[in-house]
């Protein structure tokens, strides 16, 4: 049985009472969410090495997911391995190979070996990677773009971005709708090309049931792509993009009916003023299934420093109910990320989804807060190095400018916290430097 089968006929997995305790709720919630389809579990039994299970979705804390994988003009496989090492070490919640050069299939196993969270792909890369050898990617056959699919569930893949709702009629909508930065969606736009070239549906979408046996069959979660997401301020929350939704939560439906768990990416380039309507417009419109979005990226000038700009967007539309942000690095639109900047693309995601885990009123985020701060009165730095967010980090730079009192070095003995408890509430001692 799949997660979704399990949850609708009353049994809590060992997944599901994982996922419970981890977010401090009960297993019989998780069960509950499963069974409705709001929260997925990513979990292929293949995947050997998954031990952190994940829940997405309604009630449960915001996910960070972290992109990485080689490329058409750069490969190597242990920078590869090891950005996803970084990625975990520093609380990406998945990770997803996306990769597009080299031994793809060796590339994933590799991943795969060291990847205790889920891990996802975008099989039609490879698809497209494999025909482009041989001829031409417009040479792929739909058989061979499923064949694929299959081998990465095999492979043990725990969820794959389909881009179903790119179809004939949504292109037809997206050609009638003027756009600054038209199709940016790799995926999408590989599918978009290869349908308008030969004048065929979109497999993913004339097959959609065959790739429900397939993700069926390894309880692969299906992480429903926006392949007509806007890619600039210019074409946010445009009709291409609701008319791909409308598709997809049509498709989320029919993946429920077959026991499949499904997921909803989102945009993409979104002013501030329009994240909650885009989230909202999702949930209403797809059952309420886990959004899982990239960004969202509220400016389209921030070059070099979009994980700052994207980890802005998350935040705020984690607090309006985004499930998952996929993390955005400095090499956004500019190359490849180091793994280094793959740490900071994480780092940024992981506060901007525990500043939304706090405006949703998650009780565990609201109580490391409260903690925290009153810590921080006490001048409690070891407590406080294990409640904050990133404690090795933080403990470099306090000790990199250390202090002769008890106070960090901004204010030294003048630190008001240690000025109230000595004079007002004759708590303490009283450190005043000596002239």
């Amino acid at each position: 049985m799949t997660q979704l089968e399990a949850a609708r006929k009353g049994i809590i997995t060992e997944e599901m009472a994982y996922v419970a305790e981890r977010e401090g709720v009960s297993p019989e919630f998780v069960r509950e969410g499963v069974a409705s389809g709001r929260i997925v579990i990513p979990r292929n039994k293949n995947h050997a090495t998954l031990v952190d299970f994940k829940g997405i979705g309604e009630g449960l804390s915001v996910k960070v997911n972290a992109n990485l994988g080689t490329s058409y003009d750069y490969v190597d496989v242990e920078e590869e391995v090891e950005k996803a090492k970084v990625a975990i070490r520093y609380g990406a919640d998945t990770i997803m190979d996306l990769s597009t050069g080299g031994d793809l299939k060796e590339i994933r196993r590799r991943i795969l070996e060291v990847a205790t969270v889920p891990l996802g792909t975008v099989p039609v890369y490879e698809a497209e990677f494999r025909a482009a050898k041989r001829k031409n990617f417009f040479d792929m056959s739909a058989d061979e773009l499923f064949e694929v699919i299959e081998e990465h569930g095999k492979q043990g893949v725990d969820y794959i971005t389909v881009h179903v709702g790119v179809t004939l009629k949504n292109l037809e909508v997206y050609r009638n709708s003027p756009r600054t930065t038209g199709i940016v969606s790799r995926g999408g736009g590989l599918m978009a090309a290869w349908m308008l070239h030969r004048g065929e549906e979109n497999p993913l979408y004339a097959r959609f049931d065959d790739l429900l046996d397939i993700a069926r069959t390894y309880d692969m979660t299906l992480s429903l792509g926006d392949g007509l997401r806007p890619g600039s301020l210019a074409d946010s929350t445009d009709r291409a993009q609701i008319a791909e939704l409308l598709t997809i939560g049509e498709l989320v439906e029919r993946a429920r009916r077959a026991g499949v768990q499904a997921m909803v990416e989102g945009p993409g380039h979104i002013p501030l003023n329009e994240v909650a309507t885009n989230v909202q417009i999702q949930k209403k419109l797809t059952g309420y299934a886990p959004f899982y979005i990239l960004g969202m990226l509220p400016v389209d000038t921030a070059a070099g420093f979009d994980h700052i700009a994207g980890a802005i967007g998350g935040a705020l539309a984690g607090w309006w109910g985004a499930d998952m942000l996929c993390y955005l690095t400095p090499a956004e639109h500019l190359g490849l990320p180091t793994a280094e900047q793959v740490k900071e693309g994480v780092i940024a995601f992981k506060i901007a989804a525990h500043a939304a885990d706090v405006a949703r009123g998650n009780p565990r985020a609201l109580e490391r807060n409260r903690r925290m701060s009153e810590a921080r009165y006490r001048l409690d730095w070891e407590t406080q190095f294990a409640l904050c967010l990133f404690p090795e980090e933080a403990r470099r730079l306090k000790e990199e400018r250390g202090s002769r009192t008890k106070a960090c070095s901004m204010c030294g003995p003048f630190c008001p916290m240690n000025l109230v408890e000595a004079v007002l509430r004759g708590k303490g001692r009283l450190e005043l430097p000596v002239a």
